[in-house]
């Protein structure tokens, strides 16, 4: 019987080799660690953590940027980026993951689409107040008509999930479907009364108020307006076909997940766990553009966006936001309220998970720290008191089992390691 009950972990594991050897670095692109106030051990520490990460054996490949006062100090991915797990057949060639791998972020793609809304408000294209319906002409029938984009970007728009039967990889592509979906559905709650997370809803929505006020799809415009003047790349919502291979591949990992937490998943993504892992492979999602769930990217260059919004909205003496932008997206919108959605109290900016002193994200005593966590153990954030923005990657998807505090203890290690030294913000 214990047998039996072991088993689906067991089955659910990918079989690790030793860090060592299975670890690449862009040692060209990491400076010496004393050069930003860090030292050899405070590396090794953080390091030694993303090594254990990988020895869970929930991960085929993890990968972490960390970049601090501007520099990068880590750059480095271990495992494989296929051939390794659980479900891989015996003798399935191994894809070795490196710094240049592509990453989804999933849900930290919010914190990007986020930034492109703000951009238009600084513009004074888009106004944070208004109704969604005076950029959608239609969304606000059925009570939807007092829904602004501000309760969009603060999962208070009282429509948290597609309003489909099942959702599937030809809903999600099918822009227009989804949108006349959206806006024929009748609101779980009134608009700001009640908090939950918008799993791919509040995507679609800002993705077309980016499209209705500009003329162009939410890609083209962050490529055109914010990566672009940067040459920040490679990122962007889905991939051409020709790089699909270099995108890590996604496994289910762990115990299966049971009710009720699997109540829990069905209510935020429309579907089964195993099944959103699944789909999470198809090229169909990673060429698309979903804005809520598919920003593709290396992990330097997600550390780098989260290093411009860092720097108040300029680099390299190129500016893309105005500090203020940057002020107001991060400003906090919830204190610890409990989400509906995801059960559990989060403290919320304008498209962004913020930290706090002992329940966060981010490490311990990270009041100021922003980002967002991604589906299920992607993490991109900044913390302006220790001057660091990050990315933490990962390919595995578990949902909830003990082994999974090792995720959490990198940016636990990073915040432990890396010293409070600068002035927080304003």
């Amino acid at each position: 019987m214990l047998a039996r009950l072991r088993s689906p972990l067991a089955d659910r594991l990918v079989p690790v080799q030793p860090p060592a050897e299975v670890t690449t670095r862009a040692a060209d692109r990491e400076v010496d660690p004393r050069a930003v106030g860090l030292t050899f051990a405070d590396i090794a520490a953080i390091w030694a953590a993303c090594e254990r990460l990988y020895e869970s054996g929930l991960h085929p490949a993890v990968a972490l940027c960390l970049r601090r006062r501007g520099q990068v100090v880590i750059d480095r991915a271990i495992g494989h980026t296929s051939g390794n797990a659980p479900d891989d057949p015996p003798g399935a060639p191994r894809v070795a993951a490196t710094p240049d791998t592509l990453f989804n972020l999933f849900s930290a793609s919010k914190a990007v689409t986020a930034m492109a809304i703000h951009l238009l408000d600084e513009r004074r294209l888009v106004h944070l107040d208004d109704a969604v319906d005076e950029y959608i002409p239609g969304f606000g029938r059925h009570g939807k008509e007092w829904i602004t984009v501000r309760h969009v970007l603060t999962h208070r728009a009282g429509i948290p999930t597609i309003p489909e039967e099942r959702v599937d990889l030809d809903l999600l592509a099918d822009w227009d479907r989804i949108l006349a979906l959206l806006a024929d559905s009748h609101p779980q709650f009134r608009a700001g009364r009640r908090l939950s997370y918008h799993a791919l809803t509040g995507g679609y929505i800002l993705g077309e108020i980016v499209r209705r006020t500009t003329g162009k799809d939410i890609r083209t415009f962050l490529r055109d307006e914010v990566l672009a003047p940067l040459g920040l790349r490679p990122l962007s919502y889905g991939v051409p076909p020709a790089d699909l291979p270099r995108v890590a591949r996604h496994a289910s990992t762990g115990p299966p997940v049971l009710f009720p937490l699997s109540w829990v998943v069905r209510r935020a993504l429309g579907v089964d766990f195993d099944e959103a892992v699944r789909l999470s492979n198809d090229p169909r999602f990673l060429t698309a553009i979903i804005p809520a769930g598919n920003v593709i990217g290396t992990p330097s260059a997600v550390a780098l966006f989260f290093e411009l919004l860092l720097r108040g909205g300029e680099l390299d003496s190129v500016r893309v936001f105005d500090r203020r932008t940057i002020r107001r997206a991060v400003s906090e919108q919830s204190w610890l309220e409990f989400d509906l959605t995801l059960m559990a109290p989060i403290r919320y900016g304008l498209g962004f998970i913020l930290g706090g002193d002992h329940v966060s994200l981010y490490g311990p005593a990270t009041p100021h720290a922003f980002g967002h966590l991604g589906f299920t153990n992607v993490l991109a954030w900044a913390d302006p008191e220790r001057d660091l923005a990050a990315s933490l990657m990962t390919s595995g998807k578990p949902f909830a089992t003990p082994r999974q505090w090792r995720f959490y203890d990198v940016p636990r290690t990073i915040a432990n390691r890396v010293p409070r030294d600068a002035r927080p913000p304003s």
